[in-house]
Formats: structure tokens, C-alpha cells, sequence
């Protein structure tokens, strides 16, 4: 079951829930650059504190972790993100599956998500959507002020660069120019009355 969305308009006519997926696959792929950066490492930068993984973890890459003001917070992995928030729970979003994963609890206490850990996340029960709906949302609304951080402090050029890669002839680009503009018509899209 995925998020119930109503349509936005998309530059490839795609469906919006392929189009959120295809967004939000690109998103994933400027952290990486972001944290890959050659002046240094934007994530720490703007705030975020890195958690190395494990050495027996089998290669995983570092966890980014950020405290966002009133109890809320946000990881983020090359598999996708975590966003929690102390009214509402936490939700887990895979990277190329645009399905939020809900759970009860607002904070994980490895940011590994262990195969233990990962069986908490689970498809929201119906008296859960509501919450489940204000996470995503709250997810949506951090990544659009990050998108714009990045465009105030680092410049339209380098997020231009940033997906020079991404662009490999097979993927879905989203322009950067209407990267925060296509995250606020997700955000209209996901309709409260129609929850996932």
C-alpha cells in the first residue's frame, strides 16, 4: 500500500507516486554527493553528526543523524531515510520506494536499522495513517528547506553538478531548477483525506 496522492503535474507525464519515487531517488543521490563534496563534507556542515558503522556491519556506509527543534529528527543512509517526530512516531522511506514504513517510536536507537530494528517499520494501520501522513509531510517540508539552504549557500551551479552523473541516459532527472518546486507539489498532493 502506498502513500494515496493526488496528481501533480510531473514533466514526464508519469504517474505521482513514480514521480515521488524518481524525486526522491535523486534526493538520495545529492546527499551522497553532498557528503562526497571537495571543499568538505556538506552534511557535517549544516549540522548533521556521522555514526561509522560497525566494523563487522559488512560495508555499510555511515548514518547522518540531525536533531530538528520540538523532539523531531532525521538519519540519513544510502538506502533511504528516517524521519521521526515525538507526536507522530517515525517513518522509514527505502530509497528507490516511494512506501513509507511507519512505526510507534520517534527515535532509533541504532541508526544501523538492523534486521531487528528494520521489523519494526511496518505499512501504517488504518488509525495510524493520519500520523503516518504528518511525517511524510514533515519529511517533505525538511528536504525542501535543505534544497533551498543548498541553493542560498552553495549556489544553483553546484546542485547542477551535483547531478551531472545522476544523468546517465536511463534515469528520471528532475532539473534543480524544480527540485524544491516538485517537493512542494508532493506535499499538495498527499491528500489528508485520503491517507496511506
Amino acid at each position: 500500500m502506498a502513500v494515496v496522492l493526488q496528481p501533480v503535474k510531473s514533466p514526464q507525464n508519469e504517474g505521482v507516486l513514480s514521480h515521488a519515487g524518481s524525486l526522491y531517488s535523486q534526493q538520495v543521490w545529492c546527499w551522497g554527493r553532498d557528503i562526497c563534496r571537495k571543499e568538505g563534507n556538506w552534511l557535517l556542515e549544516y549540522g548533521f553528526q556521522r555514526t561509522k558503522p560497525p566494523e563487522d556491519s559488512g560495508g555499510n556506509y555511515s548514518a547522518y543523524s540531525l536533531q530538528l527543534p520540538n523532539e523531531r529528527c532525521i538519519i540519513l543512509r544510502g538506502s533511504g531515510a528516517f524521519y521521526g517526530d515525538i507526536r507522530y512516531g517515525g517513518i522509514f522511506i527505502p530509497r528507490y520506494d516511494f512506501t513509507p514504513r511507519y512505526m510507534e517510536n520517534s527515535t532509533l536507537e541504532n541508526p544501523y536499522w538492523s534486521k531487528l530494528e528494520m521489523e519494526e517499520f511496518r505499512l501504517p494501520k488504518e488509525e495510524e495513517k493520519d500520523d503516518c501522513n504528518a511525517l511524510v509531510r514533515g519529511l517533505i517540508s525538511w528536504i525542501r528547506a535543505y534544497e533551498q539552504n543548498i541553493i542560498d549557500c552553495l549556489g544553483m551551479d553546484y546542485r547542477q553538478n551535483t547531478l551531472i552523473k545522476w544523468n546517465n541516459g536511463e534515469r528520471v532527472v528532475i532539473p534543480c531548477e524544480q527540485m524544491i518546486e516538485e517537493w512542494e507539489n508532493l506535499t499538495l498532493a498527499i491528500s489528508r483525506e485520503n491517507p496511506i
